[in-house]
């Protein structure tokens, strides 16, 4: 390729990259995307996985923060694609047919776990009505002032309680704890832990304040329409071109990685000093995901018909029990009852698989590097909560933790969150600054999940590390419009 003078290149086509890329081309920059995949997307493709006509995501399914992240309400993302957004948010199964039910409706999610409901309002009522909040100063650095301290200070001390021993203090029964448990599981962290306790919080209030919404078409609908707005302000993609040193690229005044520290330093590091190199190093990667996706003949027969209306479902049994499974996984065990997380998103888009076909997504928590196969074991868990699955299955994909990282070399080890999101690396990711984003070599950035504020599919570490290229590369302080254009 002929060597032109850009004003930005972004290397990877994630939800990060993609929005750093959107963010620039806005600005009026030249931009060029560079994909190793042969289509964008990254963590939020939809492909073929199992058979023809069904189709899968393949990493993220269900978009808690399609509607909190500032970057998606500026991009005015539910203006461009549809999100269908379930009345039940989400649900626990437990034994014998009973489930834990996370409405949008916070009264009726209440009214629905006994004894624990009084005290379930009071974890969550004052954090769903600052929903926006707390939205706002969890996607961003821990280090930043929020602009609402007293709703920072009712998420801190309740983060202090479900993320430490005292978790069970409030709770009598098994409905409410099992409920908040099977959120706060999303980060792969052992339990009770802070970082895991802010998750399930933050999360949660999501959940009942604005919905978690499923794209129709397939998480590739939200790179899709990045890409779409990038091009339609001339910037272009190109996929299939893996970037392995930032002296194969063509001369431009900023470079933003979509990529992990990893990655970082060796494409950048003959021009990183040694002591940035040497906290790159150090950057720790967390436990992974083995993922298995279901072609089925039909829904999943859930003993509890309630959970057949859930955008997603968390199982796993009790507080105890998924603690349990969570905590062998930072041990280096794989558990027998696993916690797995599912959604079927089918139930809410038909055209993800063929008339009266269904597609079901799957993943659970193993250890760092693993290359066990668990199908059989989420096959056997979605079992137990609902009697007469296997007979539903026409096809499996499997995917170990190693597959994973295959697919997305971000997943380093399997580790979906492209780097482990506990309290000391959510502030200090990968290195502790005020601008994270932003290397010592001149005009090269990093704006993946690596970078605050952490995991999802948000954009907010591409919007962020846009933003700072446009300051000091580029001496724009005025940020563009990213509202959709005529």
């Amino acid at each position: 390729m002929a060597r032109t003078e850009l004003d930005a290149i972004v290397v990877g086509s994630g939800p990060n990259g993609l929005a750093a890329a959107v963010t620039l081309a806005r600005a009026g920059l030249s931009v060029r995307v560079y994909e190793r995949a042969s289509i964008p997307g990254g963590g939020s493709r939809t492909s073929e996985l199992t058979l023809p006509g069904f189709r899968h995501d393949v990493c993220s399914a269900v978009h808690p923060l399609a509607l909190a992240s500032q970057f998606f309400r500026e991009f005015r993302l539910s203006r461009r694609i549809e999100l269908v957004v379930p009345e039940l948010s989400y649900a626990h199964p437990l034994d014998g047919g009973r489930a834990a039910l996370a409405w949008r409706d916070l009264d009726r999610t209440v009214d629905g776990l006994g004894a624990d409901g009084p005290a379930f309002r009071r974890l969550m009522a004052p954090l769903v009505s600052h929903a926006r909040s707390v939205a706002d100063f969890t996607g961003s650095q821990l280090l930043r002032v929020p602009a609402d301290p007293i709703t920072a200070l009712r998420f801190g001390l309740r983060t202090l309680e479900q993320g430490t021993s005292a978790w069970n203090a409030r709770f009598e029964e098994d409905l409410a704890p099992a409920l908040f448990t099977g959120v706060a599981a999303h980060t792969i962290l052992p339990l009770p832990s802070l970082a895991a306790a802010g998750a399930g919080l933050s999360l949660g209030a999501y959940a009942h304040a604005v919905g978690w919404p499923v794209p129709v078409g397939g998480s590739q609908a939200i790179a899709d329409a990045l890409v779409d707005d990038l091009v339609a302000h001339g910037g272009e993609v190109v996929t299939g071109h893996e970037v392995t040193h930032l002296g194969e690229l063509p001369r431009a005044k900023a470079v933003l990685l979509d990529v992990t520290p990893r990655a970082l330093a060796r494409i950048a590091g003959d021009r990183l000093p040694r002591r940035y190199l040497e906290a790159l190093a150090g950057f720790r990667y967390g436990n992974g995901v083995a993922k298995v996706d279901f072609a089925l003949s039909g829904p999943v027969p859930w003993a509890n018909p309630a959970v057949r209306e859930a955008g997603t479902v968390h199982l796993g049994g009790t507080r105890l029990e998924v603690a349990t499974a969570e905590n062998a996984v930072t041990r280096g065990l794989h558990p027998d009852a696993p916690y797995v997380l599912v959604s079927q998103p089918s139930t809410f888009d038909a055209s993800r698989a063929p008339d009266g076909g269904h597609v079901l997504w799957a993943y659970t928590h193993v250890p760092r590097g693993s290359t066990v196969d668990r199908a059989e074991a989420v096959t056997a868990q979605i079992e137990r909560f609902a009697p007469g699955f296997r007979d539903t299955v026409l096809a499996v994909s499997s995917m170990t933790a190693i597959d994973v990282e295959s697919h997305n070399p971000n997943y380093v080890l399997g580790d979906i969150a492209a780097g482990e999101p506990n309290v000391w690396q959510l502030v200090h990711r990968p290195v502790l600054s005020r601008d994270a984003w932003r290397t010592p070599a001149r005009g090269v950035y990093l704006c993946s999940a690596s970078t605050p504020p952490g995991p999802g599919v948000h954009g907010l570490a591409g919007w962020y590390a846009a933003r700072s290229a446009l300051r000091h590369e580029f001496g724009i302080r005025r940020m563009p419009d990213l509202s959709p254009t005529p």
